[in-house]
């Protein structure tokens, strides 16, 4: 697990010093070592967490002949099998890391490789003989990749901060800040500056010597099944996916350092922590973390499948000091970035870390197998197609004319949309009734635009037109929501801690099976998941079975009304935030009142908002950059 940075000067040499900046910026993700290959006007660079082949894993890595260089962030789970096939062909092996099986497996396939590999990774390769850089990042996107293209040059690295020692065009991009008032999370390919984006997952870019790039797509996650009723029968596919999760678990235990697992109290960490234990001759090691508010501790439900598999167990009850954390938070993020599950994941890495150097998590079975909410919520408003649509018309008439503070408003809106992927895009994590309060006219979109708005700034994460809306729900959230969201806080929040987390549940042929199990298969009687329990659940407690979903969560509404009300308050309402007019005051005002007050539990929204002001605070001063950054959100 590392960091990776570089770039490639179409004239002039590179200067090794800025591929030194570029490192050193991005040291929590790589303490144990550090190394660059400078070759004219391509410099490649890396921060090394050590994890396989402890004694010669060094970076860069070259090839037989030293026309192949390549820096790697990530883990490749069947490099061994790679690499039996590729010294069968005669490639000769300095190494044995994963690392190297790449670069080989570039040098005899090329882009296509990639197809090959499975596990989680961004890397970059420079070809000296084509005088080529090309990047690639995995089929998840758990490992990010950042670019920059100019005229004269190409930049890359796995965090933005990495390029912030270049003068760059800076300029923000509105679109995508709409986008993160929508989502609370800016979604690939964009990030806050019209310059810089994200490489796809399951992407590749190619920066040439003449300037051209390429660019290719080697994966998409398959379409869900959307047919109900097929005649399938569910223990076969129930065995189907026990047996290859059990094998996802165990090729992400392959470490030559110590390693555990996340233990939050729910299903999915907890048959992951069962897996574990029946593939180890040894105990598995476990961390849970709980809090002091009763409704937030998942400690009781953790301790039963520790106590169950007599697990090496580590538990804590915390009570962080939260401004610091926020703040930190915001600077390891780099870009504005809402999700409040940033500080239980921040946290944990960091007692797991006092442990192990890797950990296994539950993340990804929600997507997959229908555990979230909005999957039944999706269903239910079909029924909402029955009404005729010029009744709908006026349904949305008079839902708009309703105040804010009227209980059903939103339900009345999601009654009056015309589709049911009108209805899944105007109830993302911000209905869209809220974005109309929260934003000045000249950031909201009018009524008519907000879908069109969503499908033409993410039409990879949207199937066609006419798909079923349930279908539609399972694919953005196996793809944006886990890209954009849930995956961007575990990557960085554990390499805050210099953590490496493995994510079994996210092995993509995994995921592919789960795409193709019926929907009915996974929502049943009223529960997600279904067939994933119908699959492990006998491995756990049963007590856990029948305990409410809970999700990993802090009891950050409390925080806001006592220990962070002065912080949150200040923030919000200091001119400095509300003179950049994005977001309108007397809205703002009214949410950090009801929330006070206990009318609304606002919290998730007041995040948010004070992860953008915190955002554009610490961007204000950085090493080098362009001085109007803040002043173009104001005149854009």
């Amino acid at each position: 697990m590392c960091g990776i940075a570089g770039f490639y000067l179409r004239d002039g040499a590179a200067d090794p010093e800025d591929i030194k900046a570029m490192c050193d910026a991005i040291v929590h993700r790589g303490p144990d070592d550090e190394g660059a290959r400078v070759e004219g006007g391509c410099a490649i660079g890396m921060r090394r967490l050590s994890i396989i082949d402890l004694s010669t894993g060094h970076q860069p890595i070259s090839n037989e002949d030293g026309a192949l260089w390549i820096v790697f962030n990530g883990e490749i789970y069947n490099y061994q099998e790679l690499r039996r096939d590729l010294i069968a062909k005669g490639h000769r092996f300095s190494t044995n890391s994963d690392t190297e099986t790449i670069l080989h497996l570039y040098e005899e396939e090329g882009p296509e490789g990639v197809k090959k590999l499975r596990g989680m990774f961004g890397f970059a390769i420079w070809d000296s003989r084509r005088r080529s850089l090309f990047v690639a990042r995995d089929r998840f996107g758990k490992k990010p990749i950042y670019y920059a293209k100019t005229k004269d040059a190409f930049y890359f690295a796995s965090e933005l901060k990495s390029l912030r020692i270049f003068d760059l065009d800076w300029a923000i991009d509105e679109d995508a800040l709409r986008l993160y008032f929508q989502m609370m999370y800016i979604p690939d390919p964009y990030t806050p500056f019209r310059h810089v984006r994200k490489l796809m997952p399951g992407c590749w870019i190619r920066h040439n010597a003449d300037g051209s790039v390429e660019e290719g797509r080697y994966w998409r996650l398959p379409v869900p099944e959307s047919r109900r009723g097929i005649a399938t029968d569910p223990a076969l596919v129930a065995s189907e996916v026990r047996a290859k999760f059990d094998e996802a678990v165990k090729i992400r235990m392959i470490a030559d350092v110590p390693l555990g697992a996340f233990l939050s109290g729910g299903i999915d960490s907890g048959s992951v922590v069962a897996s574990m234990a029946l593939q180890s001759k040894d105990p598995v090691k476990t961390f849970s973390i709980g809090f002091e508010e009763a409704d937030y501790n998942e400690l009781p439900a953790a301790r039963m499948v520790a106590e169950k598999y007599k697990t090496e167990h580590h538990e804590i009850i915390v009570r962080p000091d939260s401004v610091s954390l926020l703040e930190r938070i915001s600077r390891h993020c780099d870009e504005p970035f809402g999700d409040s599950s940033s500080i239980p994941t921040l946290i944990v890495s960091e007692f797991a870390r006092q442990h192990v150097k890797v950990a296994l998590s539950g993340d990804g079975g929600d997507e997959l197998f229908g555990g979230y909410p909005v999957f039944f919520n999706v269903e239910e408003q079909k029924k909402f197609d029955r009404i005729p649509r010029f009744l709908r018309k006026g349904i949305g008439v008079i839902a708009r004319n309703l105040p804010y503070s009227a209980y059903g408003k939103n339900y009345l809106r999601l009654m009056s949309r015309q589709s049911g992927l009108d209805r899944y895009v105007a109830d993302r994590a911000l209905p869209f009734y809220k974005t109309h309060e929260l934003l000045p006219p000249a950031w909201r979109l009018p009524a008519e635009r907000e879908t069109e708005f969503f499908q033409r700034h993410m039409p990879d994460f949207l199937l066609p037109a006419g798909a079923d809306p349930l279908a539609q729900a399972f694919y953005f959230e196996a793809t944006a929501n886990l890209s954009g969201d849930m995956l961007v806080k575990v990557d960085r929040m554990s390499m805050a801690a210099s953590l490496e987390v493995r994510s079994p549940l996210l092995d993509h042929e995994l995921a592919a099976l789960a795409m193709s199990i019926p929907p009915d298969l996974k929502m049943r009687n009223g529960r997600g998941k279904a067939i994933f329990l119908d699959a492990v659940g006998d491995r756990l407690p049963p007590k856990l079975l029948t305990l409410p979903k809970k999700g990993f969560a802090v009891p950050l509404a409390k925080w806001y009304r006592t220990s962070l009300k002065a912080f949150l308050w200040d923030h919000l309402l200091s001119r400095e935030f509300l003179d950049r007019g994005m977001v309108c005051e007397p809205f703002v005002r009214t949410i950090l009142e009801e929330h006070q007050s206990g009318r609304r539990d606002n919290a998730a929204l007041l995040y948010a908002l004070l992860m953008l002001d915190l955002w554009f605070r610490d961007w204000k001063q950085p090493k080098r950059r362009a001085a109007d950054l803040l002043e173009a959100v104001s005149d854009g």
